[in-house]
């Protein structure tokens, strides 16, 4: 999880903050943290804090920054589960999908910021739920016919095509469903603070990792469509992200103080995935029309081509309304749902060191344990709803846009509302779905290739709270990770080894045994709470230490937490508030 370290400055902004900031009437600066000038030792302090509302102008730039910093994520959701879907060759389909997870993700995006931890996290799919999908459809049941393989052979308005891939999504939306109740149950009921206690550094972070590396086999059937457009992918979004990051470009702004004037502009460090893809689809583009790459589709590099997915942009619709229950009534598998819920625990561990990462970028007070069970819940519902719609995954936290609050400085939830209603807009345009699945295959395993890599980093990156000079600890993280490939791997191989006669729970123990953060995930925390440590050694004690020292530069008022639009107010008269978990009560004991 990256906590936004690296920014030690205000050179690396988005916008040049000093021009910003200097251009605001004292009013507006005497709103921020500390009510004073940003000097050396405070400029790691948000600009704006969690309740502050920056200029209109400012907010819209911010939420479409946030936007596309999560974009990569998003997209690559549905076009990784349309091949479990059988729908690798309707990109009409697929756009209708991506159209349906980016409306869900701003509307979770809205009740979060609302009525969830109200904290300024951008909620968006999630890759611990895909992986236990990709499990399912993994059985002999549910392998896509061999015709659906054939480009030649799908007639995507045939019933008997839409059949085959609604069958699959239906089975998926209601297990999705039915796993969300663990999550909404666990928030809402206030045990995420007790199954906390056990779920540690090591526990996380070889379940965080193993989504990134389980996945090494999608990523690399796409780069292996071309691999030197898939390289020059990769090689632009690293020279973007990392080489470039803080190369800013002059653009002619207005400020009523220096009135029209050049101001830099960080483009490299808001937007290296999408610059990235632009590029390679346009070079692909070029291509394509002089025909330097083969249009037979038997040739290698085919699918590099821009006209491989024929009119879908044209037959699109400009607005298309995602709404529950889309692909038919769902259905719900055992098996699916177990596999589930087991990604669904995985989300919830993560999202709380989210929600404490993003109060300390924001300037508030550590989240109490009142705003930590809504939250958790929120996302509950958050994934009931995704699973509603179909958009054949969940919800949870984005722990980039998390990171770009370090970056930018502006811990404004007004900012992640604004991004939420610009995703809900996306969603509702069709053609800006159609447009994303035309997206030339090695360009996208250029792309999967970064971003499996970051996650795999991320989970590891829990560990730095540790103490990896312990053997013990070297031991669980590095068993849970190494048995974690074997198992799942060797079962593929064999899959009738485990025959029970009795054929739910074969299934059951298929996709469990074949979902890599499962296998480490269970490991690392059977491990981490049998074998012998200290609470320092296991890396427990970090996070509070972390915000006992933190806590003298927050905002002191935990108002941030309250329910809107007056609802704690009315609540706090009540004696049975104190009861419920998820609500504010000035009698319970705030800290987590």
């Amino acid at each position: 999880m990256d906590s936004g370290e690296e920014s030690k400055g205000l050179d690396n902004l988005a916008f040049d903050m000093d021009e910003i900031v200097n251009d605001q009437p004292r009013e507006k600066e005497r709103k921020t943290c500390e009510s004073h000038s940003v000097t050396e030792e405070d400029r790691n302090k948000p600009t704006y804090c969690v309740t502050d509302v920056p200029p209109w102008y400012f907010c819209i730039f911010l939420a479409m920054q946030h936007y596309l910093t999560a974009f990569g994520g998003i997209i690559s959701i549905p076009l990784i589960l349309s091949e479990s879907l059988c729908l690798q060759h309707d990109s009409l389909i697929q756009s209708r999908l991506i159209n349906t997870i980016f409306f869900v993700s701003g509307l979770c995006t809205l009740l979060q910021v609302t009525f969830g931890v109200r904290l300024p996290i951008l909620q968006g799919g999630t890759f611990a739920l895909l992986t236990p999908a990709l499990a399912m459809f993994s059985t002999p049941e549910w392998e896509c016919p061999a015709w659906t393989q054939n480009a030649s052979m799908v007639n995507t308005s045939s019933p008997v095509f839409i059949e085959v891939w609604q069958t699959r999504m239906r089975t998926l939306q209601g297990s999705i469903m039915v796993a969300s109740l663990l999550q909404i149950l666990v928030g809402f009921s206030g045990l995420i603070g007790f199954l906390m206690r056990f779920i540690g550094p090591l526990t996380i972070a070889p379940t965080v990792s193993l989504i990134g590396l389980s996945l090494y086999d999608a990523a690399g059937t796409k780069l292996g469509s071309h691999w030197g457009i898939s390289a020059m992918t990769t090689v632009l979004i690293i020279l973007f992200s990392q080489y470039l990051r803080l190369i800013p470009i002059p653009v002619p702004t207005y400020s009523k103080s220096k009135k029209l004037h050049t101001s830099k502009f960080y483009i490299f460090q808001i937007m290296p995935i999408l610059l990235g893809l632009a590029v390679s689809w346009l070079v692909c583009y070029l291509l394509t029309i002089y025909d330097v790459l083969p249009s037979d589709p038997a040739e290698y590099g085919y699918l590099a081509r821009t006209d491989v997915k024929g009119n879908v942009l044209s037959e699109a619709s400009w607005f298309t309304f995602p709404y529950p229950g889309q692909w038919g009534m769902p259905t719900v598998s055992l098996a699916g749902i177990l596999g589930l819920m087991a990604g669904i625990i995985c989300s919830m561990a993560e999202s709380v060191g989210d929600y404490h990462s993003c109060a300390k970028l924001s300037g508030a007070p550590p989240p109490p344990k009142h705003a930590i069970s809504r939250g958790i819940g929120v996302e509950g519902l958050g994934c009931l709803l995704a699973g509603a719609f179909g958009t054949g995954n969940g919800t949870t936290s984005f722990s980039e846009n998390v990171a770009a609050l370090g970056i930018t400085k502006v811990g404004s939830r007004m900012v992640i509302v604004l991004s939420g209603v610009f995703m809900i807009l996306m969603g509702i345009l069709g053609k800006i779905g159609a447009i994303f699945a035309t997206i030339p295959t090695p360009v996208l395993g250029g792309m999967f290739l970064i971003m499996f890599g970051v996650i795999t980093a991320a989970g590891i990156s829990n560990l730095q709270s540790t103490d990896m000079n312990s053997s013990r600890n070297t031991f669980v993280f590095g068993f849970s990770m190494f048995s974690a490939l074997v198992i799942p791997n060797w079962i593929m191989k064999h899959p009738d080894f485990f025959k029970t006669g009795v054929t739910e729970v074969d299934r059951v123990l298929h996709i469990l045994l074949t979902t890599h953060m499962f296998i480490g995930g269970f490991l690392g925390f059977f491990l981490d709470n049998t074998i012998p440590g200290t609470r320092r050694e296991r890396g427990l004690l970090a996070l509070d230490k972390e915000h006992l020292e933190e806590s003298s530069n927050t905002l002191e008022i935990e108002e941030v937490y309250d329910l809107p639009f007056g609802i704690t107010s009315c609540l706090s008269s009540q004696s049975w508030v104190r009861y419920v978990p998820f609500c504010p009560s000035k009698t319970k004991d705030n800290n987590v």
